[in-house]
């Protein structure tokens, strides 16, 4: 049995979760949009075409925010083939594929609004520039009497779509990136479209792209570097991040929420670095815009025909992923004073929580759980946790705690939830926590995601073999909550009075 511990006191807090960690991405790849949030003639479609079952699923995941449409394919796409009557069908190069542009801008706005979450807009600054973005921006958000607010509702939006959160492009310090330019050129760029930009709206919030993961061998430099150029330009700078497991090393894969708290780390010191380099007060925060599990395989673009919508990164997870993903979100609100923005990639069929089949079913995928869990407890002040954990030495991170977590304190009731990873394989784990200076608490229930065969998974024919458990045998004594969490697990225990 391992053993580990924390204390849990509200005078000592990280800050309060905004509600937009909980985010997702929907991009125009593989099967994300087409057959994944728009179907038309599906049993559950709507009359525009959007999947209810879907929606359904959206909202019980807890989504607030969704960023859109890219990702790589941003930085070859033209805004205007995807509004109006008349679509134009393109060659997508950045995951080959045909692109018929029958979802646009419209039906994001629409599917948006349906599934209640705010709309997360990226401009394309790989082929494309200011006048551009600010195109996009005048038909999206002016109320009328200009041409393209007009245009707008010419095609059936009278009203703007008021979109507040906007992308100054895609991973631009990637080579795979079309339009991949040097930090000092996307620095201007980025700068001259934020300032264009804020010249039509002020209020707006802008993400510039930061290094696309932390293994870039430009990762630290490019940030500042584009930094100091636009500090005074932007809100946010982006962080992205895939993990997965490699060489049947579970015990690195599990550590994957320790690492990006350090690329988060990272980043903010690079920020603040560039903060009194300039002698700025503003802060700059971050935008976690693209973080999942995915087990990347090669695309073989030479040999795969050009299609709508093909079956690209259909990633099954299973329990372990789960449980990773647990950690990660874990690390995103043990940060949550930073940062403000997070997605997780991507929504539908793509390295995605929810699953569908073309004229068939929806259903969860393992990682559905964590998430759900996390947006819907996870709002309030987020306390300081310091674990006190026995260790695992890792081939990848080197030594990782056994014990992952964190506690949110609900402003309205006061209610506090643990969220808690055992990393360990070979066995459960007895959690102590001092609660004592948070008043009288008792436990309210202790949910677990588990599972005797780490490698499980939800599947069509078997969705649910994954899903949050109670467990019994949590309780509050002496001011003290003792809880046993089972080996490789994700453990949410709520308290209250």
């Amino acid at each position: 049995m391992h053993r580990a511990s924390f204390t849990l006191d509200p005078s000592f807090s990280i800050g309060s979760a905004d509600p937009r960690l909980f985010g997702s991405f929907v991009e125009h790849l593989g099967r994300c949009v087409y057959t994944g949030i728009h179907e038309p003639g599906h049993p559950t479609a709507d009359e525009h075409g959007l999947r209810r079952d879907v929606l359904d699923l959206v909202r019980e995941l807890g989504v607030t925010v969704v960023r859109y449409p890219g990702g790589n394919f941003v930085s070859g796409h033209r805004w205007e083939d995807g509004v109006g009557p008349d679509r134009r069908v393109r060659l997508e190069p950045s995951w080959r594929s045909i692109e018929t542009n029958e979802f646009g801008l419209g039906e994001f706005a629409l599917w948006a609004a349906r599934a209640g979450i705010e709309p997360m807009m990226a401009v394309n600054l790989g082929t494309r520039g200011v006048q551009e973005a600010c195109d996009l921006l005048e038909y999206a958000n002016h109320p009328g009497g200009t041409y393209l607010s007009d245009l707008r509702a010419e095609h059936g939006a009278a009203e703007p779509y008021g979109i507040r959160l906007w992308c100054l492009g895609n991973e631009m310090d990637g080579s795979w990136q079309i339009g991949h330019r040097p930090a000092a050129d996307y620095g201007t760029l980025a700068a001259a479209t934020a300032r264009a930009m804020r010249m039509i709206d002020p209020s707006l919030e802008l993400v510039i792209c930061g290094s696309s993961h932390h293994d870039m061998p430009t990762f630290g430099a490019w940030e500042a570097e584009i930094l100091t150029t636009a500090y005074d330009d932007v809100d946010h700078v982006s962080l992205h991040a895939y993990y997965r497991e490699e060489d049947d090393d579970p015990a690195s894969f599990l550590a994957s929420g320790s690492a990006m708290e350090d690329f988060i780390e990272g980043v903010v010191a690079t920020c603040d670095h560039v903060r009194a380099k300039l002698k700025r007060r503003k802060r700059i925060t971050l935008s976690f815009d693209e973080w999942n599990v995915w087990y990347m395989k090669p695309l073989e673009e030479e040999a795969r025909p050009w299609e709508k919508a093909p079956r690209l990164l259909e990633n099954t997870y299973s329990l372990t992923d789960a449980v990773a993903v647990g950690g990660m979100l874990i690390a995103l609100l043990r940060h949550a004073d930073r940062v403000k923005i997070a997605c997780q990639a991507q929504l539908v069929n793509v390295i995605a929580p929810i699953m569908t089949e073309p004229g068939g079913p929806a259903w969860r995928q393992t990682i559905f759980h964590p998430f759900a869990q996390a947006a819907r407890y996870g709002r309030g002040e987020v306390l300081r946790v310091e674990p006190v954990s026995p260790v695992v030495e890792t081939a990848k991170y080197g030594e990782a705690p056994l014990l992952h977590a964190t506690a949110v304190r609900d402003g309205d009731d006061g209610a506090v939830t643990v969220f808690a990873v055992n990393r360990a394989l070979d066995g459960p784990m007895e959690l102590t926590v001092d609660v004592r200076a948070l008043g009288g608490l008792r436990v309210l229930s202790h949910e677990t995601l588990a599972d005797d065969d780490r490698h499980a998974s939800n599947t069509r024919e078997d969705p649910d073999r994954v899903r949050p458990r109670p467990l019994e045998g949590a309780a509050v004594e002496d001011g003290r909550l003792r809880a046993t969490l089972p080996p490789l697990s994700w453990n949410v225990i709520r308290l209250g009075a």
